[in-house]
């Protein structure tokens, strides 16, 4: 992290050649001369390794989610904090949050470098501020039931780590995903580090690969499996979804279907009932309850519709 001077005194990065994610990859050396189909090919037998680095990482990207869990069930936001590729990714995660759980906007917060602009447009850098995080946590107003996830696919970068070391001493419980070893001195200011070795690129330092698939794949995993165990899933269905739209009215019908035993039409009729909400739809027809009394029994159940359903 930062930058190193040399003999003649001028300001040099820091060699980074010793990151995974920078080598060269010798399957790619004559990558110019290849054809179409070929490169094809290749990428498609690279991409292969990503699911061997997600199974490297899997009982450590467990332990984050386990420990992130209880702090967001309680209330707690998920916030994650990444430059360039890994910071789109975050933001794009966390966006989709809302329309597919019905979570609340501010519950998974996406933070790039460069803000929104940085989706569009390349900011990379802005990296390499190790304060550059530290208004938009500043105005966070971190607690303790917070979980702030770094994303740097090399593990370096000073924009994340500075950000993480900020959380950590505002409390909130730190963790960072990165496709190469985190130095020890990174590693003392993360609560929980996820190593996805998903080594060289087929263009050589192009984390947009698969360093960027391996780490999507990661916070889909963080946040599918903290929407399962906050009751915003059952069985496999998407049950806090909302009928706002034709394709998401068509969705919901269907699992009050699979729910009830209930015709097309008569699901649709329930949900208007219920206000188009799913999971009170389900218990009304269940218990033979009224509109206001099966919200209330969800509430009971803090939104678990399998406590709701329960004897």
């Amino acid at each position: 992290m930062g930058t190193a001077m040399n003999d003649g005194g001028t300001r040099r990065p820091v060699d980074r050649s010793s990151v995974l994610t920078e080598q060269r990859n010798a399957r790619s050396m004559r990558l110019h001369e290849m054809s179409v189909a070929e490169i094809v090919a290749l990428i498609q037998e690279e991409d292969r390794g990503v699911l061997e680095a997600m199974a490297a990482g899997r009982e450590a990207l467990s332990a984050l989610i386990h420990a992130i869990e209880p702090r967001f069930t309680a209330g707690g936001r998920l916030i994650y904090l990444g430059a360039g590729t890994s910071g789109r990714l975050g933001v794009l995660d966390a966006a989709e949050c809302p329309p597919t759980f019905q979570i609340p906007h501010g519950r998974v917060v996406g933070i790039i470098a460069g803000g929104d602009g940085a989706l569009r447009r390349s900011s990379e850098g802005l990296e390499d501020d190790v304060h550059g995080a530290a208004a938009e946590l500043e105005s966070l107003r971190l607690t303790a039931r917070d979980s702030v996830v770094g994303i740097a696919a090399g593990g370096t970068t000073p924009y994340v780590l500075g950000g993480l070391a900020r959380a950590k001493r505002e409390t909130a419980l730190t963790g960072l995903i990165a496709c190469s070893a985190v130095s020890e001195e990174a590693s003392a200011v993360i609560d929980h580090v996820v190593c996805l070795p998903t080594g060289a690129e087929v263009v050589t330092g192009s984390t947009r690969m698969k360093a960027g698939t391996a780490t999507k794949m990661a916070l889909n995993t963080i946040t599918t499996a903290l929407m399962v165990r906050s009751g915003r899933v059952y069985e496999n269905l998407m049950v806090d979804v909302r009928a706002t739209n034709e394709k998401l009215r068509d969705r919901a019908a269907r699992i009050v279907m699979a729910l009830t035993g209930l015709d097309r039409d008569g699901s649709f009729a329930l949900l208007d009932r219920a206000g188009g909400a799913v999971k009170t739809a389900v218990v009304m027809h269940r218990r033979a309850l009224a509109r206001d009394a099966a919200e209330a029994l969800l509430e009971t159940g803090d939104g678990h519709l399998d406590r709701a359903l329960a004897d």
